[in-house]
């Protein structure tokens, strides 16, 4: 039997990514922290795809931050592509859609200039395809705007509890930046972040809010946020 190139997400975690905490605590943050590590490297009126538009509330924040020449939405749901059409009705947006699995993307080689990965990846099972089609479609120099949640966090007691994924091809930061890397991506440093928000903590950031207590260092990052230049 063929394996499914992705899992699909729970109910609950449909619902979940249609939500204002989402967009403001998840979305908002990691659009913000992708163009600040792009930095003034960002071109001119980028062709931009979302890989896995979702709900479609990235549209309008890449649109802000990024000003599209033209915006694409690909997603594997036909019923999600439906939804992010809605939305992008609502904000008066041009976007073009695809339903595309994201190891099989219907664009021209080199004909995008920045591909918008953002809590996709730990739902496809085949993650090498997806970052080989990432560099296939991107231009010479184009970005790749990464934001993922990692290993330890999608393995953690609340999102076994509440979402569904491919637990066995999970990654920490570290696989995820040489995934990237061995596909043909510059990855440096200065534009890689790991940020540790409180909804990505075990204790939803309890221990630190109302007790005071710091996170220990040396801790297993829960999130890799990556701006991977194409070689």
């Amino acid at each position: 039997m063929q394996q499914a190139a992705h899992v699909e997400e729970s109910r609950f975690g449909v619902w979940f990514l249609g939500t204002e905490t989402w967009v403001q605590h998840v979305l908002v943050r990691a659009v913000a922290d992708l163009k600040r590590l792009v930095g003034p490297a960002a071109p001119v009126a980028p062709v931009v795809v979302d890989v896995g538009c979702g709900w479609g509330r990235s549209f309008r924040l890449l649109t802000d931050a990024f000003a599209p020449s033209r915006l694409i939405g690909c997603d594997i749901a036909p019923e999600m592509l439906k939804l992010s059409a809605e939305r992008a009705a609502r904000d008066g947006l041009t976007v073009e859609f695809h339903q595309a699995d994201s190891a099989a993307l219907p664009l021209g080689d080199a004909s995008v200039d920045l591909v918008f990965c953002h809590q996709t990846f730990h739902h496809l099972v085949d993650q090498q395809g997806a970052i080989a089609e990432f560099h296939r479609v991107l231009k010479p120099g184009g970005l790749l705007l990464f934001a993922e949640s990692t290993r330890a966090y999608i393995h953690s007691w609340i999102i076994r509890l509440l979402f569904r994924h491919p637990m066995e091809v999970q990654k920490t930061a570290p696989e995820y930046l040489a995934l990237i890397e061995a596909a043909g991506f510059e990855v440096t440093p200065e534009r890689t972040s790991y940020p540790y928000l409180w909804w990505s903590r075990t204790d939803l950031g309890i221990a630190e809010a109302w007790f005071g207590v710091k996170p220990r260092a040396g801790r297993e990052e829960t999130l890799v946020n990556v701006v991977a230049v194409k070689r």
